[in-house]
């Protein structure tokens, strides 16, 4: 019960982290993406506070030193010349029925030739818990000379002891607990994400202007930037009179082209405003005019922003009926 609680925490933890960053970046919010990065900090130290109790209950209980037989070992590949070896051992505990189980210890290279298949070695494991097995590394006298003399037949297979199974349960909750999380922060700012920019209004002339953080190209009002190569001329235009390889966001209207750029020294997601797609943005304008249902007239906007994983395009339409959006 305790892990499946945990995994549906972790679920949340997750989804909240992932999403505060995503909406963080989209809505320019700094003390968002900073929450999103100490949620996990935070979680992380929770959990271990929350394991104190149980560790220390465990540290009371004195573990069970029994003989192990090398039933087969694995070395892990490293750079270095200490190899993590997994090895598969016959656990005999005194008075009880001998058992399988797994153990990783890290070996170094000069050292691997002492660790033989048959060889009996001594072991310590919690009593509630057999499959968390450790290598002594320096066991008593009397244990060195039992395993020196010990002979220990191979368990079967079938007696291999591993922790209890979560189930689909914990998988299921874990999921849930991610949904839940994202949900809340999306919850929490769907007015910045989903509300639309006031359309500004066509100046009776093509001008451009240039801040140090943004940037405008604006078309006159027999002018459309969904007009064959406009929108391209636009962008080349802005090229040549200011550093567009640091867009933050580019948002394209009827007559106008806004440019936010990344601040300096700042490590945000950022893309090239060259590679912005010209030829697509038309195509999508007009379908989002043509599917989406807001009545008429409409006025709309595409939005264009760098997430860490992918590029992401929505065009939002806002008429007499409301707003609707088609993502790119």
């Amino acid at each position: 019960m305790r892990t499946i609680a945990l995994g549906f925490l972790t679920g949340i933890v997750v989804g909240a982290t992932v999403c505060s960053l995503v909406v963080g970046i989209i809505v320019e919010s700094v003390p968002l993406v900073v929450t999103g990065l100490g949620i996990p900090l935070g979680y992380g130290v929770l959990v271990w506070l929350g394991g104190l109790p149980r560790r220390a209950r465990e540290a009371a209980v004195p573990p069970t030193v029994a003989l192990a037989r090398i039933e087969s070992l694995r070395a892990g590949g490293t750079e270095t010349g200490d190899l993590p070896v997994e090895f598969v051992l016959t656990v005999a505990p005194d008075g009880e029925p001998a058992h399988r189980a797994t153990a990783t210890r890290t070996v170094n290279l000069v050292d691997l030739p002492s660790y033989r298949k048959g060889d009996v070695l001594v072991v310590a494991y919690p009593p509630e818990r057999p499959w968390k097995v450790r290598l002594v590394d320096n066991p008593t006298p009397e244990w060195q000379r039992r395993a020196a003399e010990a002979v220990i037949e191979p368990a079967p297979e079938s007696a291999l002891v591993a922790p209890p199974p979560e189930g689909c349960a914990a998988g299921a909750l874990t999921l849930v607990g991610i949904l839940l999380g994202a949900g809340a922060v999306l919850g929490l700012f769907r007015a910045e994400l989903f509300a639309p920019e006031a359309p500004s209004p066509p100046p009776a002339s093509s001008t451009e202007t240039t801040s140090s953080g943004s940037a405008t190209v604006d078309v006159g009002p027999e002018q459309s930037l969904l007009d064959e190569g406009e929108l391209r001329r636009a962008v080349d235009g802005l090229a040549q009179a200011t550093d567009v390889s640091q867009t933050l966001t580019a948002v394209v209207q009827e007559h106008r082209l806004t440019v936010v750029f990344a601040p300096t020294g700042v490590q945000v997601p950022r893309f090239d405003l060259r590679t912005l797609p010209v030829t697509e943005i038309p195509r999508l304008v007009r379908k989002a005019l043509q599917t989406l249902d807001v009545g008429t007239p409409q006025t709309w906007q595409v939005t264009v922003a760098q997430l860490p994983s992918a590029r992401t395009i929505r065009v939002t339409v806002t008429g007499p009926n409301g707003t609707a959006t088609l993502p790119g």
